[in-house]
């Protein structure tokens, strides 16, 4: 069956590189020149490496993310609209609470954590009569609808003669041409530049910086990863937790920071606030993101659990023992109090 190909030209222009979609062509298998996918050429992970998608990581970040319904439905810039009223009984208004927190949990579901994607550095074959026969690049791409990006082919014939695979780069950029996504653009908006993040950083917009990245860039891209770090170091460095708390973002924060263990601020923060049950989550998925750490060791060998894993963790992992020891203290006295 014949493959459906597009054709670009690219070529240099004063405000940079312009694209030119030449004619769509359709050609024979033979034509095909490359095997496999470009998935194919990311490396497998550990079988047992704890990963993000696992149901227990999940289950840990949704009770550390919380669920505060005023945040995840806050009000946004809409055409109004008459409000509508209805008369319920009160097992009716349970039953649409439950509704609205469930639909609440599946909008506060996070972006996939992935490991940056490998350079794509392939030469096919290099022609040199080709070569000086023209001064643009000429891209190749499987427009079938049927066909998954990530296993696309998507080809690049340089102006020395050189065919080779499309950069990742490249491939989301003419991905876009044919199969464009609501709202991402052709290049990067300058929100994205360094000095434009830190700016809205410094103005509280995370969240809205995010939520542009997420339809700009691909989970895997170097961009995204970029944006986000900036993100979390922003966050971190501040203490500013709560800007991203009970968003879909809040997730991929707690898992940035246990991977690098660094949590002693947002464990610290949650122990301040008395939410004492998150944090014995936040060490528990400390542990199991590092299995051989001092504390997991400890904690698996005295088989503790509660309030005793953060004892675990202050003596063995935190750099702010004093400080979590003292808000432990405080927890334990309020708890005599009350069952006296």
């Amino acid at each position: 069956m014949a493959s459906r190909f597009g054709v670009v030209r690219m070529f240099r222009t004063g405000a940079g590189v312009g694209i030119r979609v030449l004619r769509a062509m359709y050609g024979s298998k033979g034509e095909v020149l490359v095997a496999g996918s470009v998935a194919g050429d990311r490396l497998a992970e550990p079988a047992d490496r704890v990963k993000f998608t696992d149901p227990e990581v999940q289950d840990i970040l949704s009770r550390i993310t919380g669920l505060d319904l005023n945040k995840v439905f806050q009000p946004i810039k809409q055409e109004l609209s008459p409000p509508k009223y209805k008369l319920l009984t009160d097992a009716q208004l349970q039953e649409a609470i439950h509704r609205v927190e469930e639909h609440a949990k599946q909008l506060l579901e996070s972006p996939p954590v992935l490991d940056e994607r490998k350079p794509i550095q392939d030469i096919l074959s290099e022609d040199k009569m080709l070569e000086g026969s023209d001064t643009a690049k000429y891209v190749f791409t499987d427009i079938n609808f049927s066909t998954p990006h990530r296993e696309r082919f998507i080809l690049v014939r340089e102006p020395s003669g050189i065919l080779r695979k499309a950069s990742w780069e490249e491939r989301d950029r003419f991905i876009q041409v044919y199969f464009p996504k609501e709202g991402r653009k052709h290049t990067a908006p300058p929100i994205f530049k360094e000095e434009n993040l830190k700016s809205a950083f410094g103005q509280n917009r995370h969240e809205e910086v995010l939520k542009h990245c997420l339809v700009q860039f691909e989970p895997d891209s170097a961009d995204f990863k970029r944006v986000h770090v900036m993100a979390y170091e922003d966050i971190e460095n501040n203490g500013k937790y709560d800007l991203l708390r009970s968003t879909r973002f809040f997730g991929g924060l707690v898992w940035y920071l246990v991977c690098s263990r660094r949590a002693d601020g947002l464990l610290l923060e949650m122990l301040q606030r008395e939410w004492f049950e998150e944090a014995v989550c936040l060490v528990r998925l400390f542990n199991l993101l590092h299995p051989h750490s001092d504390s997991a060791l400890r904690a698996q060998r005295q088989n503790t659990s509660g309030v005793e894993l953060l004892k675990i963790f202050a003596d063995s992992e935190s750099q702010r023992a004093g400080f979590i020891k003292l808000a432990l203290k405080s927890y334990n006295k309020r708890m005599a109090l009350s069952s006296a």
